[in-house]
């Protein structure tokens, strides 16, 4: 007993002083007695295998390898922001943000937004679970061998945190760490990483943790998500996180209105080159909790928070050429090739010429000189030219009249930017990017096939579109290029596997123009069946809620078309779901069919989500602002003054918690 006593009196400590140097930044050892300290402790676990302890200090150095990194879903969905780039946004933001909660006072939380890997971690009895990449926001991989090495994560939590709950934030690489992991490549004659953030991305999917644990990571975290969570704002869920262990920076502000807002951007805008670690931005969040709860989400972002971007870093190079690319559904992008040039922490060779307008405002000429900057500090772009610098005998640059796969005729449609390729079926990336969208993950997510194996298959006459997919043997992609005998397995796995995924996926994956996730899955809901839309009208398609007059002319469009007609119907053959899955109705009456009602507040019964779903229980539909169509609100405390004020002058009736769950009851 004296033994397992004093193992467990030494995690203490060493977790303790983890805590200390990873997290305060306050060490009050020395390195020398720590690694003293640890190495007594692994001396007396090796010789006590009985009380081994994965949450032990000793694990911190990893070990495990991970040959596939398992793909989960999100408990809760990790959305992207809204990006602005001048006052004059969040500005506007805060209009939108005043009318949606009824004119009331906002409070903001200004943060720092860092430029690394974002990682959702989850907690349970105050113990490290589970460690998920953002992936696409809806599901990501499980990467919790390598957070674990990670010291500024804690394994084991203090304090009063909550049982069940998650956290995000951001994995990164401070620039000391950086600098020192490049110095000692250069040393050995290997390629120096080019920047903080890819290679903290890219270690997050080493299979060796033990290699991950080598590596300065930290992780800086700034979100805490889960239900009936003890924290009333953005503010304090900072506090509180940091009081748990967690390494939350303190350079956060609470912003009683726009202008202070403005001073934490202004201050941070040029103190920002004196961090540890890479930032490009600041992101403002609502405050309180329950506005944020308001408010919900977009399709893609909260519409609680917004993320300010710094201007762009700028640097010169030498247009070397234009080349020009073809999408999946025909559009042309021309590509300006440049001399290769350090910007914003990588070497940028391309940039984004976006359409012939913007080659004809710029007047740009190959061999000019131009400016380099990275659009919200990601995309490339030329925003302008050194016209000094520029030849005597350069030509205007004449835009490309033909396809450069196809040679067919380029279209220009009217009102629109892009110049169109017309050959769908005929022209190679138009076929073959069809077939990758197809695919893709948030479409039919066929494991084992990628872009480039696609475009193999294509090449060698294997596929022509999607549904030639369901038609492949193993003996026909044996022998292509890198194609062993797993790799074959696993390909006709996945495309077997595809034929599960439900209706409103496929119905994305067909790559219909202007038909994204969101709209495949209303006209999924609507129609129930690929059948049903094909004999859609387009007085029919433009009644659906939120489906314009554009969408509803491509979705014509798609089922006239004879040959889309005929890959369906080998769809339907091969068992690909066509038909909406019939799901458990949820529906418990009708007492409010064909009602309109609206929620605001904060709640004591029940919580907002909930109150949500039971009005689409009992045939309700939740709206989301109150207008003259909204047939009842259901208020709690503290609801906005100016939405009541809106409530009262439509004569809208107003109902509370208590009377609202009686009428349902």
């Amino acid at each position: 007993m004296e033994v397992k006593q004093k193992i467990e009196a030494l995690r203490t400590e060493l977790n303790q002083h983890n805590y200390n140097y990873y997290v305060l930044d306050n060490p009050i050892i020395s390195d020398f007695e720590f690694d003293k300290k640890l190495k007594e402790l692994e001396r007396l676990e090796k010789e006590n295998p009985q009380y081994f302890d994965l949450d032990s200090p000793t694990q911190r150095v990893g070990g495990q390898i991970t040959k596939n990194f398992e793909t989960v879903p999100h408990r809760y969905r990790m959305y992207s922001l809204d990006n602005s780039y001048s006052k004059e946004d969040l500005l506007d933001w805060e209009q939108r943000i005043q009318r949606n909660l009824g004119g009331v006072e906002i409070e903001y939380t200004c943060e720092l937004k860092y430029d690394g890997a974002s990682i959702s971690i989850t907690y349970e009895n105050g113990l490290l679970k589970q460690a998920i990449t953002r992936g696409d926001g809806f599901q990501g991989d499980d990467v919790t061998n390598n957070v674990r090495t990670i010291k500024s994560v804690p394994i084991r939590l203090k304090g009063d945190y909550p049982q069940n709950f998650e956290i995000r934030g951001e994995i990164i690489l401070p620039f000391a760490g950086f600098e020192k992991m490049n110095h000692n490549l250069i040393e050995i004659g290997e390629t120096p990483y080019s920047n903080p953030r890819n290679t903290a991305s890219g270690s997050l999917k080493l299979q060796d943790s033990a290699e991950v644990a080598k590596r300065p990571l930290e992780c800086l975290l700034y979100y805490v998500v889960g239900e009936n969570l003890p924290i009333a704002t953005q503010y304090e869920s900072l506090e509180k996180a940091r009081s748990w262990g967690f390494k939350v920076p303190a350079v956060s502000k609470l912003a009683k209105n726009m202008d202070e807002v403005f001073d934490f951007i202004d201050y941070w805008d040029v103190h920002r080159h004196d961090l540890a670690y890479e930032t490009d931005g600041v992101v403002v969040k609502v405050n309180l909790i329950h506005y944020q709860e308001e408010l919900g989400y977009t399709a893609k972002s909260p519409r609680w928070a917004m993320a300010y971007k710094f201007k762009a870093e700028q640097a010169e190079t030498i247009l070397n050429s234009i080349s020009y690319q073809v999408g999946r559904t025909g559009a042309i992008t021309p590509v300006a090739n440049l001399e290769p040039v350090q910007l914003a922490g990588t070497i940028v060779k391309r940039a984004s010429l976006y359409n012939a307008d913007q080659i004809e405002k710029l007047d740009i000429r190959i061999g000019d000189s131009v400016y380099v900057e990275k659009g919200g500090e990601i995309i490339p772009k030329i925003v302008g030219i050194n016209l000094d610098k520029r030849q005597e005998n350069s030509l205007p640059t004449l835009y490309i009249d033909k396809c450069p796969e196809c040679c067919t005729p380029l279209e220009r449609k009217e009102g629109e930017a892009q110049h169109y390729c017309p050959n769908l079926y005929g022209c190679p990336p138009q076929i073959a990017g069809r077939i990758q969208h197809f695919i893709s993950r948030k479409a039919m997510d066929i494991e084992g096939l990628g872009e480039e194996t696609v475009i193999l298959l294509y090449k060698n006459g294997l596929v022509e579109n999607y549904a030639d997919l369901y038609e492949l043997k193993k003996e026909q992609i044996l022998p292509l290029e890198r194609m062993a005998e797993k790799s074959a397995d696993n390909l006709i796995k996945g495309i077997e596997l595809s034929k599960q995924i439900p209706f409103e996926r496929v119905l994305y994956a067909l790559g219909i123009r202007y038909v994204g996730e969101t709209v495949a899955k209303k006209l999924a809901l609507h129609y129930k069946s690929i059948d049903a839309l094909a004999q859609a009208t387009l007085l029919d398609l433009v009644l659906v809620d939120e489906i314009g007059e554009r969408i509803a002319q491509s979705v014509i469009d798609f089922f006239c078309e004879e040959r889309n007609k005929r890959i369906i119907e080998r769809l339907k053959q091969y068992g690909v779901q066509l038909v909406l899955e019939e799901r458990e109705s949820t529906v418990i009456s009708d007492k409010l069919t064909g009602k309109t009602v609206v929620v605001s507040g904060v709640f004591e019964k029940v919580s907002r989500d909930e109150l949500k779903q039971l009005i689409e229980d009992h045939g309700g539909k939740v709206g989301s602002s109150i207008t003259s169509k909204t047939d009842f609100v259901v208020a709690g405390d503290k609801m906005g003054p100016s939405k009541l004020e809106k409530a009262n002058k439509l004569g809208i009736v107003i109902l509370s918690e208590d009377d609202f769950l009686a009428m349902i009851e």
